[in-house]
């Protein structure tokens, strides 16, 4: 396994490059969402990606004889699974039907700053006054959104289910760090498994129409969602969490605004908004200083 480096020396390169393509995949599926969603119901839409991603990465860990986790490590798995690949994807299905895929991310920015609050109460990380600034900060941002939600319709229900999102996923990469021993593969097997079997059954319960795609863009979108969106993004996304800090990991969540508005603007034609733009900068800058900023820079700062 790879051992960390001092995270204040910086991450390596390819740390980098894992971040850089862990960012591209997550802005894409943000839009294939969006464009899945003009067809398929919510949870059938998030539950079906899932059930057939699960599927290649069961066969992986089969064919490469991969050691599965047991007893405790098992019941972080399964709860690793409801959180990332059920509660955060339900929430955020249901929110992408009500929102725009540049405002949910805007939202979710705060996760690295969630993440770094429950990795540090759960002795991961460190707590200072530093991540408690830039929280306000952040929270800043998404209060600018509430305020402007009439330009960026944001209801109240949906800016609520798209912060629960957020905090089941800061969860969800605290416990994926307590996992980095096994494979990506046999952890996504089993993790996208519960997911998608929460997934359909809230999409059962809720009586939503199972059926495919006939739309092109929508067929293109779930092809997305099952390759790169799914097998691709969450391969890798494991692979960054073994490299670095949780919270750092979490960083994700900031840098995917930026992307996810270019390409919604590119692919869907959607507008970027002043309003959408301040409140993405006021999360960035709250998550920055209070989880990312290198802490010799900080140190250097103060003294002067």
């Amino acid at each position: 396994m790879h051992a960390p480096s001092d995270p204040r020396a910086g991450p390596e390169l390819t740390t980098w490059l894992l971040f850089a393509a862990c960012a591209l995949l997550a802005s894409g599926n943000y839009v294939a969402v969006r464009f899945s969603n003009l067809e398929l119901p919510p949870m059938w839409g998030a539950g079906v990606p899932f059930a057939m991603a699960a599927g290649v990465f069961a066969l992986a860990s089969l064919a490469l004889r991969l050691r599965a986790p047991r007893g405790a490590d098992l019941r972080l798995a399964l709860l690793f699974g409801a959180l990332n690949f059920g509660l955060f994807f339900a929430f955020g299905y249901w929110s992408l039907v009500h929102v725009t895929a540049g405002t949910a991310t805007i939202v979710t920015a705060a996760t690295p700053l969630l993440t770094l609050l429950l990795a540090s109460a759960q002795g991961q990380e460190r707590l200072g006054a530093r991540p408690l600034f830039g929280a306000l900060l952040a929270l800043a941002g998404v209060a600018w959104l509430t305020a402007t939600s009439a330009e960026l319709a944001v209801t109240p229900l949906a800016l609520l289910t798209l912060l629960l999102g957020a905090l089941s996923l800061a969860q969800s990469i605290v416990l994926a760090k307590r996992l980095a021993g096994y494979h990506p593969a046999v952890v996504n097997a089993i993790a996208m498994s519960v997911g998608a079997a929460l997934l359909l059954g809230l999409s059962s319960a809720v009586g939503e129409r199972w059926s495919w795609p006939a739309l092109p863009e929508a067929r293109w979108a779930l092809l997305y969602l099952v390759s790169f969106g799914s097998v691709g993004l969450f391969a890798l996304t494991l692979l960054l969490i073994r490299r670095w800090k949780p919270s750092a990991t979490a960083y994700l969540m900031v840098a995917v605004p930026f992307v996810t508005l270019g390409l919604e603007a590119l692919l869907a034609g959607t507008p970027i908004r002043v309003a959408a733009l301040v409140g993405a900068l006021l999360v960035i800058a709250g998550v920055w200083f209070g989880a990312l900023a290198p802490r010799r820079r900080l140190a250097g700062a103060a003294a002067h």
